[in-house]
């Protein structure tokens, strides 16, 4: 195993042994690509020789060195060419007996120094190198497609492998510009463990008619910054696939969370396997294309909507950053806005506030003086609900404390006039328990900026059984004034974003309890690996681990799953105190400021 890695075997000549062929051969590797189908193979080349005219033109390698790679890459239909292979890396279908049959076949071919590696990224590695006759060489390598682009590579040990073998391809993985991260033997591993989660609870809650496909992938783009929403993932990732990935976990786990949606079993089934069939959430152009056509479940442009109300005047009740920045919002967008909050200091503090974040953005070139100054003039200070008399739509931004909230509805509802539109920004409460605490319930409706309110385009627009059709109308229609993108969803906790986002963020905790993987391997894995912004714990200590156990608790109480209990160390830190970085100190420790 000490042997350097020059000649490596790919079995398996789809998307991913294909990406992984074109890393290998670039970074100065002879490459033997293996597959039965003669057709595959041809792609292979194809996609090589592709990938490098590409890389010419953009300047990134030369004429010559592009040669030299096309000349490195060779391909076979017998498994026996695989020989010479210092590593073997297995892409061929997630199947368990299709995999052992490799690697029995491998084991009279290869050299006993040989490491072989599979690519796995739902089947247990112990359970493939049982198979083999030298299980100490056997591991896995998961790398993430397309495999040139992502950074993530999992090296996963299983209790029988030799750490020779995992330092060996540890080494190859940085030297091809890859982050390896070194897991553990379990379904998903940490990327993939995470992640299908979060995917399998987005099928479920569009199976559940809850919101539409749109919204749901809308919601999580512009909530979290993700490049891809969970549905139009899905159907990338493969349907079918997902469902085998999630059988694996769930049969490991017994979670409910990871219990396949009876969704990917319908579509799998039907052949519906999404990108790659032409249709699954979404119906494409082609099987294979990228680009989404309409069908039947497409939002029609002119599907008929009641008539909203006028709405000129805005109030807005709070005195903290998201009052603060939803009363921007409003003024940059042209409405008179009344900023009331308790005590006409706080008032005169928050639209102090105002005017910094708009001085910031003409520094920034991102506003005119005049409009920050017109902006600035349309905003009213007030110390008390008394100045929402005449607005059109009152919008709540105080603390998320439901009897909090129920006694300013209560004083909104005597205050302002008959007609006006009632607004929660609650991000988990019930809207339809705030607006009981009002005579007029079919005025009040939820509206859930996401922080910053002047940067994020998204607004969770929340429906109760007792909101008004006009009032539903006003809303969306006002979201697209001030330029946000609304998603229309029910009255049930975490509604779209936070829903899917917490329980994920409550998994990630269980595996650092677990000891599975660390705190930093595990956010270089789900950035890497799933593009998201942040890691998951990077996340919490922003959002605020009190915060987050707030909003754990509540889905909690909503759903009564077990698997949406919150995390024992999650509210072990919280009772300690540590809450992230506005103490300092959290799942990771902060300078003070």
């Amino acid at each position: 195993m000490d042997t350097p890695l020059s000649t490596i075997a790919v079995v398996g000549l789809g998307t991913m042994g294909t990406g992984i062929a074109e890393v290998l051969a670039r970074a100065g590797h002879e490459v033997i690509g293996i597959d039965t189908s003669d057709e595959a193979a041809r792609r292979a080349v194809a996609a090589l020789e592709a990938a490098t005219a590409r890389a010419v033109r953009r300047e990134r390698i030369t004429e010559e060195e592009r040669g030299d790679a096309l000349a490195r890459f060779r391909t076979f239909a017998d498994l026996r060419a695989a020989a010479e292979a210092e590593l073997v890396i297995e892409v061929v279908p997630e199947s368990y007996e299709i995999k052992q049959q490799v690697f029995r076949d491998l084991d009279a071919i290869v050299s006993p120094t040989a490491i072989l590696a599979t690519g796995t990224n739902a089947l247990s590695v112990t359970r493939l190198a049982a198979e083999s006759l030298h299980p100490e060489r056997v591991l896995g390598l998961h790398f993430f497609n397309p495999a040139p682009a992502m950074k993530l590579v999992e090296v996963v040990s299983s209790v029988l492998t030799a750490p020779p073998a995992v330092e060996a391809v540890t080494a190859l993985a940085r030297s091809l510009g890859k982050e390896p991260v070194a897991v553990g033997d379990r379904p998903g591993f940490v990327a993939d463990g995470l992640l299908f989660g979060y995917l399998n609870q987005a099928a479920a809650m569009y199976e559940a008619s809850y919101a539409s496909r749109e919204d749901i992938d809308a919601a999580m783009k512009l909530g979290c910054g993700l490049p891809m929403g969970p549905l139009a993932l899905l159907d990338l990732i493969g349907i079918d696939t997902a469902r085998t990935v999630l059988e694996a976990m769930y049969a490991e786990s017994r979670d409910r969370l990871h219990a396949p949606a009876p969704v990917l079993r319908q579509l799998s089934e039907a052949g519906l396997t999404g990108r790659k069939s032409g249709r699954g959430f979404y119906t494409y152009e082609a099987p294979g294309s990228p680009a989404v056509v309409p069908d039947a479940l497409t939002p029609r442009d002119d599907a008929a909507e009641a008539a909203g109300r006028t709405v000129r005047s805005v109030g807005v009740a709070g005195s903290g950053t998201m009052a603060s920045g939803i009363a921007e919002v409003f003024a940059k967008a042209g409405y008179d806005v009344v900023l009331a909050a308790r005590g006409q200091e706080k008032a005169d503090i928050a639209k102090g506030r105002i005017a910094k974040s708009l001085e910031r953005s003409v520094a920034k070139g991102r506003l005119t003086a005049e409009a920050r100054d017109a902006a600035l003039a349309r905003i009213t200070a007030a110390g008390s609900l008394d100045a929402f008399a005449d607005v059109d739509l009152a919008v709540e931004a105080v603390a998320e404390d439901l009897a909090v909230k129920q006694q300013l509805f209560g004083t909104m509802d005597k205050v302002c006039r008959p007609g006006a539109v009632l607004a929660t920004t609650t991000s988990s409460l019930p809207v339809v328990a705030i607006a009981r605490a009002t005579s007029r319930p079919e005025d009040v409706i939820g509206m859930h900026f996401f922080n910053p309110a002047p940067a994020m385009k998204l607004v969770e627009v929340v429906r109760t059984v007792l909101t008004a059709d006009d009032v539903h109308a006003t809303v969306r229609e006002v979201c697209g004034k001030v330029r946000k993108h609304p998603v229309d969803c029910g009255d049930r906790a975490g509604f779209i974003v936070n829903a899917l986002l917490f329980p994920y963020l409550n998994n990630a905790i269980k595996m650092v309890e677990e000891h599975y993987a660390t705190l930093d391997d595990i956010d270089a894995a789900m950035k890497l690996g799933g593009g998201y912004p942040m890691g998951p714990f990077e996340l919490l200590d922003v959002v605020g681990l009190d915060v987050s156990l707030a909003i754990e608790k509540v889905l909690h109480s909503e759903f009564r799953d077990p698997g949406l209990a919150p995390a024992p160390l999650l509210e072990h830190l919280v009772a300690a105190g540590c809450l992230g970085r506005k103490t300092g100190r959290g799942f990771r420790e902060y300078a003070r400021r």
